[in-house]
């Protein structure tokens, strides 16, 4: 079982998404199990102080390295642990098999306008789940979460529904349709309909290289680099 270890300012934000659907029957199924640490826990003051004012003045409150480092001398964590931040290298679907198959993972959520550097040390990397910046490190967690989970075994019905996902194998997923084969003037199309699996397997993953060349140019890149390494025409 895969134990989650989530470190925040704001435990019941996590409440809610982790009883609902996969993740909620993943827990159920004993497939992974969550600690929600409360940071304000580790505080020693009235107030129960988390942040203060950056050193250098500037704007806003950084998180003081204090809590954090006693919340994880508790914790006593596995690798790796992760500290959210949106200078962290990017998160990918890699990220999320490793986690996957680690005993332990522990999530730090950062809040306000940093988090003390001295916390990124501690920690074993510094993960971003896209090029934007959030309020806090607590949708992002949720965010891996939900990506390592449903790669755990039985998470899912079967294992294809995690194999044709986007950037299994390198690629984004080809587009998916269900009925009517008509609807407003459009149509499913023709070669989905007439059961030749063959053909149907040929058209996917024409659609798979399609997009991931058009949408995704640096995926694109490193999957050619991975699989036609002798410069072959891109698609046939």
């Amino acid at each position: 079982m895969l134990r989650v270890n989530v470190v925040t300012l704001f435990p019941d934000l996590f409440l809610n998404p982790l009883q609902t659907s996969i993740l909620g029957r993943a827990a159920s199924s004993g497939l992974y199990d969550v600690r929600l640490v409360n940071l304000r826990d580790y505080t020693h003051d009235r107030h129960r102080t988390v942040d203060d004012a950056p050193y250098g003045g500037g704007a806003g409150m950084v998180l003081k390295p204090e809590p954090f480092y006693e919340a994880l001398d508790d914790l006593t964590p596995k690798p790796p642990v992760v500290l959210l931040s949106a200078r962290g290298k990017l998160f990918t679907h890699d990220d999320a098999v490793r986690y996957s198959v680690a005993e332990e993972l522990t999530l730090l959520c950062g809040h306000y306008k940093d988090v003390d550097e001295r916390v990124a040390r501690r920690a074993d990397e510094e993960v971003a789940i896209g090029e934007f910046v959030l309020s806090g490190g607590e949708m992002a967690a949720l965010c891996i979460i939900d990506a390592v989970v449903r790669l755990l075994p039985g998470a899912l019905g079967d294992h294809d529904s995690a194999a044709t996902d986007s950037y299994y194998d390198g690629l984004v997923s080809p587009p998916s349709y269900t009925r009517p084969a008509e609807y407003r003037g459009q149509l499913v199309p023709e070669v989905l309909q007439k059961g030749d699996h063959a053909k149907i397997e040929a058209w996917r993953r024409a659609e798979a290289e399609r997009l991931t060349e058009k949408r995704r140019p640096i995926l694109w890149a490193r999957y050619l680099d991975d699989h036609r390494p002798d410069g072959a025409e891109r698609r046939g």
